[in-house]
């Protein structure tokens, strides 16, 4: 990720609680085609995961920092210094080009989400630094990829099987359009997600 901060240095991560969207061209939903879902995304990382990457971050000595908002981007390049200095003015703290589509998506599946961003440059609003390029990102990237794996054995081991924090229910009340009225092929191709509350 790319730092809008000074205290997000790269090397280090934040564990993001809110996300802005700044994609144009991707899907991001499964629903459509005759069924209408709308899913809450007030609070889009689970919180018990959250916490988890929090306690495992510490524990392989990775510096991370719970909460903070997610700029995802387009992509694939890199952010002008006046959308860099903009989302700073927002108020964000890190900036990638991932992220958000995968929370959404994960909401609708009823799957816990939380991020892990390790930051390897500081996009391109720090004039004292060169404009990030691959080489900048590719430099870092190796040490965070060791961090994460640092990381992600620490937390796995955390995680509860059981948890009680929402996110597997967030269809409960979600699924506005009349079950008579759902398409067949809507309802065979979306039946992993939706068959459990159209029966009840």
């Amino acid at each position: 990720m790319g730092s809008l901060k000074e205290e997000h240095a790269p090397k280090h991560a934040v564990i993001p609680d809110q996300f802005i969207d700044r994609t144009r061209h991707r899907p991001d939903t499964f629903f459509g085609d005759g069924l209408v879902v709308h899913v809450s995304l007030a609070e889009p990382v689970c919180p018990i995961l959250a916490r988890v990457l929090e306690e495992a971050a510490a524990s392989a000595g990775l510096p991370a920092r719970r909460g903070g908002t997610y700029v995802c981007m387009e992509g694939p390049q890199f952010s002008t210094r006046a959308e860099s200095r903009l989302y700073r003015g927002w108020g964000a703290d890190v900036i990638g080009m991932t992220n958000l589509t995968e929370a959404k998506l994960a909401r609708e599946a009823e799957i816990c989400y939380a991020t892990l961003a390790l930051v390897t440059d500081w996009d391109a609003w720090r004039e004292s630094e060169a404009p990030v390029s691959v080489e900048t990102v590719v430099t870092i990237l190796g040490e965070n990829a060791s961090a994460a794996r640092r990381t992600m054995r620490e937390a796995v081991s955390r995680v509860a099987a059981e948890r009680d924090c929402g996110c597997r229910r967030a269809l409960a009340f979600a699924i506005l359009t009349d079950r008579s009225a759902i398409p067949g092929e809507t309802r065979r191709r979306l039946a992993p997600l939706i068959e459990k509350y159209l029966d009840s």
